[in-house]
C-alpha cells in the first residue's frame, strides 16, 4: 500500500488535505468520492512520485494474473454472478495491491459499470485484456472469450520462461567477466603498481599503461561509478521516449544473430495476440489498434499503426503489413493465405507457432556460439592483464640469469 496526499472539500466547502494509504490513486479518489467529498487531487508521496518526474505504478505479475483469470472463469462457469465471484477472489487474494485493485473493480461493477470499464479504470491491466473483456460482453459469451485469453497468456508465459532460461547462463558469464575485470583493475593492478614503484626498474610500455589504468581506476572508482550510473540513467530515460525506443529497436535488429531472433519473437507475440482478439469477436481494425497499444516494441507498434491506417482505407492486412517494411516476408505470405481463405485467426496462430519454434531453435544456435565466445573473451582479457603485469618480472628474471 502506498501513501497519497489527497486534497478535497467536504459538504460545507471546507478544503481538507490529508495523507491516506491506498492501492492506487484511482482507488483513493473513488473511496472519498463515495463518502461525499469533492476530490481536487490525489498525489503519490512515494520516492518516485509524479511530482519529481518519475511515474510510479505497481505491476501485477503475469503468472498471478493468469491464476486469477482461471479462477474467475471457473466461478463464472459454475454459475456464480460476476460480483459474487469477485468477492470470493478478493478474500483469497494475498497480494495487498492486487486485492485493493480488485476491490475497486468490484465496487465499480456493483455501481453499474461494465466489467471491462472497471478493469480499464485501474490503469494496471494490459489493453488486450480489457478489450477482450469488452468483446466478450458485447457477444454475450464472456466465459469463452476469457478462456481464449487464458490460453494466450499461458502460451506467452511458457514461451517467455523458455527464452529467459536460455539467456541465464550467458548473462552469468557476462556478469562474472565484469566482476573479475573490476577486481583485477581496482585491486590486483594497484598492488603491482606499488611493488614496481618500490623496485624502481624501467617498465614495458604495456605494463605502464595497465598500471596507470589500475591506479586511476582505484583512485576515481566512486566517481567512475557515479558517471556510469548517470550515463545509464540518461540512456534509460532516453529509451523510454518514443524516438529513443524506436532507435533502440532499430539497433537491436542490426545485432548479429540476436537481431533476427528478437524480430521473430515480436512477430510471434503480435500474431498470437491478434488471433486471440479476432477469435473473441472483435473486428480487424479494433483488434489491430489494441495489438498496436499492447506491443512492447515501438518499431513493431509503429508498423502496426501504419498497417491499421491501410486496413481502414480498404487495403488487405497482408498488403498493409508488407508496406511497413518491418514484418518478415514469410509472415506476410502466411497472413495473405489466411485472408484469401477466410481463416485469418487460424493462420495467425500458425504464424505464431512457426515463429515461436523458429525463435527457440535460432536462440539455441546463437547461445551455442555466444557462450564459447564469451569464455574466449574472458580468457584473452585475463591473460592480457596478467601478462602485462608479470612481464617486468620475467624481464628481471632473464637479466638475473645473464
Amino acid at each position: 500500500m502506498a501513501e497519497y496526499l489527497i486534497k478535497m472539500a467536504d459538504e460545507r466547502g471546507h478544503v481538507l488535505e490529508q495523507t491516506e494509504n491506498g492501492g492506487s490513486e484511482v482507488e483513493v479518489r473513488d473511496r472519498f468520492a463515495q463518502q461525499g467529498f469533492l476530490v481536487y487531487s490525489v498525489k503519490s508521496k512515494g520516492l518516485f512520485s509524479t511530482q519529481v518526474g518519475f511515474p510510479h505504478r505497481r505491476k501485477i505479475k503475469q503468472e498471478q494474473f493468469v491464476i486469477f483469470n482461471q479462477q474467475f472463469v471457473t466461478l463464472i462457469h459454475a454459475g456464480l454472478p460476476i460480483i459474487q465471484s469477485l468477492e470470493l477472489l478478493i478474500k483469497r487474494q494475498r497480494n495487498l495491491f492486487f486485492r485493493s485493485v480488485l476491490q475497486n473493480v468490484h465496487d465499480r461493477v456493483r455501481g453499474g459499470e461494465l466489467l471491462s470499464d472497471a478493469f480499464e479504470a485501474q490503469k494496471v491491466f494490459p489493453k488486450v485484456y480489457t478489450t477482450t473483456l469488452l468483446a466478450g460482453e458485447k457477444s454475450g459469451n464472456l466465459e469463452e472469450v476469457m478462456g481464449r485469453y487464458i490460453s494466450f497468456q499461458r502460451l506467452a508465459v511458457s514461451f517467455r520462461k523458455k527464452l529467459t532460461a536460455s539467456l541465464v547462463y550467458p548473462a552469468l558469464l557476462v556478469a562474472m567477466l565484469i566482476v573479475m575485470m573490476t577486481f583485477l583493475i581496482t585491486f590486483v593492478v594497484p598492488q603491482f603498481a606499488t611493488l614496481y614503484q618500490q623496485l624502481g626498474s624501467p617498465l614495458p610500455a604495456v605494463t605502464s599503461v595497465m598500471l596507470a589504468i589500475g591506479v586511476n581506476a582505484k583512485k576515481y572508482f566512486l566517481l567512475c561509478l557515479a558517471v556510469l550510473g548517470a550515463i545509464g540513467f540518461s540512456l534509460w530515460r532516453w529509451m523510454k521516449s518514443d524516438s529513443g525506443a524506436t532507435r533502440m529497436d532499430r539497433i537491436k535488429l542490426k545485432i548479429p544473430l540476436l537481431g533476427d531472433v528478437w524480430l521473430k519473437y515480436q512477430v510471434a507475440v503480435f500474431a498470437r495476440m491478434l488471433s486471440t482478439l479476432l477469435s473473441g469477436g472483435l473486428s480487424l481494425v479494433p483488434s489491430l489498434e489494441t495489438a498496436c497499444e499492447s506491443m512492447q516494441s515501438r518499431l513493431i507498434s509503429h508498423g502496426i499503426e501504419r498497417a491499421t491506417r491501410g486496413v481502414r482505407e480498404g487495403q488487405g492486412l497482408a498488403h498493409s503489413l508488407e508496406e511497413t517494411k518491418v514484418f518478415p516476408e514469410m509472415s506476410v505470405e502466411m497472413i495473405e493465405v489466411g485472408e484469401s481463405t477466410g481463416a485469418l485467426p487460424a493462420m495467425l496462430n500458425s504464424v505464431s507457432e512457426f515463429y515461436e519454434e523458429d525463435v527457440q531453435n535460432a536462440l539455441a544456435t546463437a547461445m551455442a556460439l555466444i557462450e564459447p565466445v564469451i569464455l574466449i573473451v574472458m580468457g584473452v582479457v585475463v591473460a592480457f592483464v596478467l601478462i602485462s603485469l608479470y612481464l617486468p618480472i620475467f624481464s628481471l628474471g632473464s637479466e638475473g640469469l645473464r
